[in-house]
């Protein structure tokens, strides 16, 4: 029954009791700009790391595909340097005259004094060309 009834309280009017409001006022308005400014920066806080996550990430996939470019040079290096040895020697037989006579001799069917040149047919081309 104490509920229902309706309690009929004057305030006193006292400069204490007016300052007394004043300050709890005051401090809930001081509160509710503590969690406003504390909400933006959170959100400003927010939004850096998720550019700073989004950088990181970026720049890890440029960094493995250029790992993996890295790699495919240096196989690719590897290959030219062989092949750059094969043909320095190739130059060097070059330069030498009796490796010249052979690989005259070999490719083009050219012969020494007292040389018969016999042409037989490998057997791949006979596979090609349907024979046995």
């Amino acid at each position: 029954m104490s509920a229902v009834r309706k309690r009929n309280v004057a305030k006193i009017q006292t400069t204490y009791v007016q300052e007394q409001e004043f300050a709890s006022l005051s401090t809930v308005r001081k509160r509710k700009l503590l969690y406003r400014r504390l909400s933006l920066f959170i959100i400003f806080a927010i939004f850096i790391s998720y550019f700073m996550v989004s950088s990181i990430l970026s720049q890890t996939s440029a960094l493995d595909a250029k790992k993996d470019q890295k790699k495919q040079f240096e196989k690719q290096l590897t290959d030219l340097k062989k092949q750059q040895d094969i043909l320095k020697e190739n130059i060097v037989k070059l330069n030498d005259d009796d490796y010249i006579a052979k690989l005259a001799r070999k490719d083009y069917f050219f012969s020494d004094k007292n040389e018969i040149i016999f042409n037989i047919p490998d057997d791949k081309e006979n596979l090609a060309n349907g024979k046995n």
